[in-house]
């Protein structure tokens, strides 16, 4: 009986730990909505004067996941929801959403997460064309720092009342 309590003690024990921690949840959505997730993202961004930023990866991908948490941590979370609209595509098993990493010119090849920028009309800034961020595990949360810090909008009025290079 004492062994059977015990157990039982274990397991709900295990249970709150896990539940305090949360489950892995999806980062990716189902690969379906990927077209138009990037269109509201568009939208949103024009409308807010930010840039999107696409994310290619996989539910599956340990790296994916470490960028995620890199997103979200306190050193990047600010900057992250200041300039840019982030937006997950789901590239299954290198298998799904194939035409929206070409039309970014992002090699999924190379590995992911892979990311490109776009600024508020949509166009192209950046795509990783080495797989940058491919070993994201290895990499510390200031990459990402880093990252959202050369590519944040310049500033924030839309670029066809303020002519500069960089909109």
């Amino acid at each position: 009986m004492r062994f059977a309590k015990y157990i039982l003690f274990t397991l709900l024990a295990a249970l709150a730990v896990g539940s305090a921690f949360g489950a892995p949840h999806d980062i990716y959505p189902d690969p379906a909505q990927a077209h138009g997730d990037l269109a509201v993202a568009l939208k949103q961004a024009a409308a807010t004067h930010k840039r999107v930023l696409v994310d290619f990866g996989g539910n599956w991908c340990p790296d994916c996941r470490a960028l995620d948490l890199y997103f979200h941590d306190a050193a990047n979370l600010k900057a992250l929801e200041a300039g840019f609209v982030l937006v997950h595509v789901n590239i299954g098993h290198m298998d799904q959403n194939l035409d929206i990493a070409r039309r970014f010119e992002i090699p999924l090849n190379k590995g992911v997460p892979a990311l490109a920028v776009l600024n508020e009309r949509g166009t192209l800034l950046y795509s990783q064309k080495g797989g940058e961020f491919e070993a994201m595990r290895t990499l510390q949360s200031s990459s990402v720092t880093g990252f959202l810090a050369q590519w944040k909008p310049s500033r924030t009025v839309p670029c066809s009342v303020k002519k500069q290079v960089r909109c």
